[in-house]
């Protein structure tokens, strides 16, 4: 019953994965469609235009699925074949494992320390103004301004960078901490799933590969401390430590957002590699932490309740910004199709934390447009799309975990 349970739950996280990545690229292929059908006013626009991504998006994905289709049915030629398997099974030691780290870490730390000398306040990032107007009243959430409100309801993320301009003079020195830590955190958690330290450090080079992380990594208005605090939770839950959901905490109050990935959380504790005794505390203590956060919103002067205002077809407006904001992503749009296929035969070789994965991803697609359609107080800007691009290098490395 069990095992019928797990396959039946591998293929729900599979299809409905497979069916929103399939509406996403659709959004990004033919960028009139939603908007010709669902914007207000009158866009002037044909519908089944293709835009760029139409060749590129459909020549990987198919090359992919051709490739994989003759592998699985044993007709590559044995040279290819023997290169693949070769790659499946391919490890290196700890020595090595941590050397390459050090030295990713190195070249990533000596060529953005720079970027610690850039005053975001001229100029670099609008929004500095307004966490600058923050910081003058924090700790303080009174103020006339709801932006500021919301600013400083953010309880984690305004101390850390209080404390960052107080004690290190430079506002964007734990906001580049972060970024590093979640370099090394993505190599953790994929290790941890596949099994195989090679897998981690392809995790870690796709994710340093990445426009969006590089383009924000050390930028304080965008800080990423919400998915360090995420990510190091689900880490915590396969260690059996009982508190992780406590980083879920630190994760809300530095980025509510990060709330929608509740659901996709329980998901990924029910198949760690936990007892199910463990399962069910851990459960219990990721629902206690959401009680103490809608206790604390609702208790306190919350501006969520304000900004409140559902529109069905922001929903699907949303959908178009996938392909704009991560135009320079290109990696990450072209392996979304390709990664989530491979990641349900990675499942049904028994990674089952795959799933996550694809649980993971499917939610990371939805949050931006279930936002907007939940508010107009929000804008989908490319800093939000930071867990998929997360996710997705995760799962590329996961991928690459040992054959069966």
């Amino acid at each position: 019953m069990e095992l019928r349970v797990s396959s039946v739950l591998s293929y729900l996280a599979f299809l409905s994965t497979l069916s929103f990545v399939l509406i996403s690229l659709f959004a990004i292929i033919f960028p009139g469609f939603f908007i010709s059908s669902y914007f207000p006013y009158d866009a002037d626009l044909e519908p089944f235009e293709p835009s760029i991504w139409l060749i590129s998006v459909s020549l990987f994905s198919f090359s992919f699925l051709i490739l994989g289709f003759l592998y699985y049915t044993k007709k590559l030629p044995s040279v290819l074949s023997n290169a693949i398997n070769l790659i499946l099974n391919f490890e290196i030691s700890k020595r090595v494992t941590l050397a390459i780290i050090i030295i990713i870490l190195v070249f990533y730390i000596g060529f953005s320390a720079n970027e610690l000398s850039l005053n975001e306040e001229d100029g670099q990032w609008n929004d500095y103004q307004l966490l600058k107007k923050s910081l003058e009243i924090w700790p303080s959430t009174e103020s006339d301004d709801i932006y500021v409100q919301e600013q400083n309801s953010r309880y984690v993320r305004m101390i850390l960078l209080d404390f960052s301009q107080e004690f290190f003079q430079n506002i964007k020195f734990l906001p580049f901490v972060a970024s590093i830590s979640l370099l090394v955190v993505t190599f953790l958690i994929t290790y941890q799933i596949s099994h195989k330290r090679f897998s981690g450090i392809i995790a870690m080079l796709v994710l340093l590969q990445s426009h969006t992380f590089l383009h924000f990594d050390t930028v304080a208005v965008y800080e990423n401390f919400w998915i360090l605090f995420f990510l190091s939770g689900l880490y915590l839950i396969n260690k059996k430590w009982p508190l992780s959901s406590g980083l879920y905490l630190l994760a809300i109050f530095s980025k509510a957002f990060i709330f929608v990935f509740f659901f996709s959380t329980i998901f990924y504790i029910y198949r760690s590699e936990i007892s199910s005794r463990k399962k069910v505390w851990t459960i219990c203590s990721y629902g206690v932490a959401a009680l103490i956060i809608l206790v604390i919103f609702s208790l306190g002067e919350s501006i969520y309740d304000d900004i409140i205002s559902v529109n069905d077809s922001e929903f699907f407006l949303a959908l178009n910004t996938l392909g704009y904001t991560l135009r320079y992503d290109a990696l990450i749009i072209l392996s979304l199709l390709p990664l989530t296929i491979g990641l349900f035969f990675t499942s049904r070789r028994g990674v089952l934390q795959a799933d996550s994965i694809l649980i993971l991803i499917l939610t990371s697609l939805l949050a931006g447009p279930f936002i907007s359609m939940l508010t107009d107080f929000y804008f989908v800007l490319p800093y939000r799309f930071l867990p998929l691009i997360v996710f997705v290098a995760i799962g590329i490395g996961v991928f690459f975990s040992k054959k069966d």
